[in-house]
């Protein structure tokens, strides 16, 4: 099957092919690199199936799209950091502003700038062991399950439209 790049080339891959295998058929430099995609101007994950026709480009940390996965991603990492060390944390918004990003949580106990050393040592640990990211589109009433024990994400989930796209990640 041919996708189309950027550029305007084509490219022949395998059918089957996902984002990640656009990336390898162009370069081990970038395939490393690679964060996301873009297929037909919808960003992806690396899994993502590509089929006949597609459009693809290849997002890297060196593009606003990866600036933004990475804080996105960040944050994600944060909260797994913030469960492994405080244990019942609830979580609001958490996302990647201009700058970096955020997360509006709740613990059983004060955060204070004492805490920030561990919490970032433990983001450490976590991005070393390299673990992937899972994202996974669920439907509201799996979303409702997932997050039965947060009820700020409850909250954000009921006020999301009926058509809405639901979507989970999980870090290994």
């Amino acid at each position: 099957m041919n996708i189309v790049l950027p550029d305007g080339s084509n490219k022949e891959l395998a059918k089957g092919a996902t984002v990640a295998d656009v990336a390898a058929s162009i370069g081990p430099g970038l395939a490393k690199a690679a964060l996301a995609g873009i297929v037909n101007d919808r960003p992806v994950d690396l899994s993502a199936p590509v089929a006949e026709g597609d459009s693809v480009a290849i997002v890297t940390a060196k593009s606003d799209e990866g600036l933004e996965l990475l804080r996105h991603s960040t944050a994600h990492v944060m909260a797994a950091a913030l469960v492994d060390l405080y244990g019942d944390v609830q979580f609001g918004v958490g996302p990647a502003i201009e700058g970096g990003f955020y997360y509006d949580v709740k613990t059983g106990r004060a955060l204070s700038p004492d805490d920030f050393a561990a919490i970032e040592a433990r983001m450490a640990e976590i991005v070393k062991s390299d673990e992937p990211f899972e994202r996974r589109v669920v439907t509201r009433a799996e979303a409702e399950e997932i997050f039965a024990n947060q009820p700020f994400k409850l909250e954000l989930i009921a006020e999301l439209p009926e058509d809405a796209v639901i979507t989970t990640y999980t870090i290994g």
